[in-house]
């Protein structure tokens, strides 16, 4: 009998879809648009293919470069990255990028994204500290217990927290903490390893499809097109609410399946015991009472996530502060736990080690934007895909656009990053169309938003990789989803563009 060969690692995945980037480069000519720049009390400048050039700080300036944005954005400091300026793309020298830049493109990718992987670390250190304690095992068991025979309601109100977050502040690398604690709940609830994957990446990528007030995407990509982000507000709660209905059922439907018969897994034969080494798992048994140490200790546990929310709403808040918060916290906890100095570091340590090949799939999957902006081909696949709608009727203007942005999301993950480079062009074009400038924010939404499930450039690697599930089974569960969601969409967005 043949062995069953064993899926792709998550790293082989992305150094693949390096390779083919930089294949691409060899078959995409290079180019670029012009940017246009702002620093805090100076002029604007202008980025040209020769040379750099002040222009006065006006919208008069903006104007002239046909870039629909309000000066105001630029002084508000919503807009920080260059934009790209309409009209000006043109072909430059080829920048094929070869084996050397293939192998230099990962060790890039972890340069840039290094705020990310630390964070990470720093959270694995952080549970680490605080599973060592005992509280959450008690507090676990507490919570597994009295939710016994309702399990899905735990299911829905997860997603929809984390959907939430996803839609009001962008919650995403800041779901990876919550892994640990929910895969050990999942799993005693007679769930597989897919359903917290579901729950909490899926929770949050789906909060972006529909986000409402995310500053990284719904506020810049607004300010960037030109429009306020509160135009199709009233839209976007709608989606939400009507996705999430979809999306939970979807997800409560697979759960209650695996539940009713385990053999319905899509990773059924897998053995979960090797998963949850580590975390917390869930005891038999009856319910300890917790101690006033462990009740401390939870309530500085959930305390800690609640001023990280609280500062990323309310203090813009970023990777720096929130590393800091979790660090400070660990310390805390060593204090409180009265561990030395040593046991303290080890156990820190442990806990980063455990993540780190979390780390090291997100600094890889850097790399493909790396690959893509030293071959200079962002641009021109950006200008290709303008070309090619720009003369479309609305309603199908409006869909290709929401296509284009699925396609642009395997090459640009980052969704402000996405929102600069393309939302002057596609606002422009917006305007030629007759589309109103809300619809190709909402494009852009829900092109990224659908595509983020299943890009190996985005978050769902890591997930998997600290769940230890598979793309594969990964694909199987969501495509269907994924169908469903594209079709609600394109429906939303051809009914926006006439009312």
């Amino acid at each position: 009998m043949s062995q069953k060969r064993k899926p792709m690692s998550p790293l082989s995945i992305l150094m693949l879809v390096i390779l083919l980037a930089a294949i691409a480069t060899w078959l995409i000519p290079s180019g670029r648009y012009d940017r246009l720049s702002y620093t805090e009390g100076t002029d604007f400048t202008y980025n040209g293919s020769d040379s750099d050039v002040l222009l006065p700080f006006s919208q008069r300036t903006l104007d002239s470069l046909k870039i629909n944005i309000p000066l105001a954005n630029f002084q508000s400091g919503s807009i920080k990255k260059p934009v790209s300026v309409p009209g000006t793309y043109k072909q430059i020298k080829s920048s094929k990028q070869g084996i050397l830049k293939v192998i230099q493109a990962p060790i890039k990718g972890i340069y840039e994204s290094i705020d990310i992987i630390l964070f990470v670390l720093v959270i694995g250190g952080f549970m680490q500290v605080f599973n060592e304690s005992g509280a959450m095992l008690k507090g676990v068991k507490a919570l597994s217990d009295n939710m016994k025979g309702r399990e899905s309601w735990l299911i829905i109100l997860l997603s929809f927290l984390f959907a939430l977050g996803g839609a009001s502040f962008g919650m995403a690398e800041e779901g990876f903490v919550f892994y640990p604690i929910l895969i050990p709940i999942f799993l005693a609830a007679g769930y597989d390893l897919l359903v917290p994957v579901a729950v909490i990446f899926g929770g949050t990528q789906l909060g972006t499809l529909a986000s409402f007030t995310n500053p990284f995407s719904t506020i810049i990509a607004s300010n960037a097109a030109g429009v306020s982000w509160t135009d199709g507000l009233n839209e976007r709660l709608i989606m939400f609410v009507l996705i999430s209905v979809i999306y939970i059922w979807y997800v409560v439907r697979y759960a209650n399946k695996v539940k009713k018969d385990p053999t319905q897994s899509l990773l059924y034969g897998l053995n979960p015991s090797s998963v949850v080494e580590g975390m917390m798992p869930v005891e038999t048994g009856s319910t300890a009472k917790l101690s006033r140490r462990n009740q401390i200790l939870l309530l500085l546990f959930f305390t800690t996530f609640a001023i990280m929310i609280f500062g990323v709403v309310k203090l813009e808040w970023w990777l720096l502060e929130m590393s800091s918060l979790f660090l400070g916290a660990s310390i805390l906890f060593a204090v409180i736990l009265r561990l030395n100095e040593t046991v303290f570091i080890e156990q820190f340590i442990k806990g980063a080690e455990g993540l780190l090949s979390v780390a090291f799939i997100i600094g890889v999957a850097r790399g493909v934007s790396v690959i893509l902006n030293d071959g200079n081909i962002s641009d021109t696949i950006i200008y290709n895909a303008a070309n090619l709608t720009s003369s479309m009727p609305p309603a199908l203007f409006i869909v290709m656009m929401m296509l284009m942005y699925m396609l642009f999301t395997l090459f640009i993950s980052s969704s402000s990053g996405m929102a600069v480079l393309t939302m002057p062009i596609m606002g422009s074009l917006a305007i030629m169309v007759n589309v109103p400038g809300r619809e190709i924010v909402n494009a852009y939404l829900f092109g990224m938003g659908i595509m983020g499930f299943i890009t190996p450039t985005g978050l769902i690697l890591p997930a998997l990789a600290i769940s230890h599930g598979n793309i594969k089974a990964w694909l199987k569960f969501i495509y269907p989803l994924i169908i469903i969601l594209f079709v609600v969409c394109a429906g939303c967005l051809i009914v926006g563009i006439y009312l």
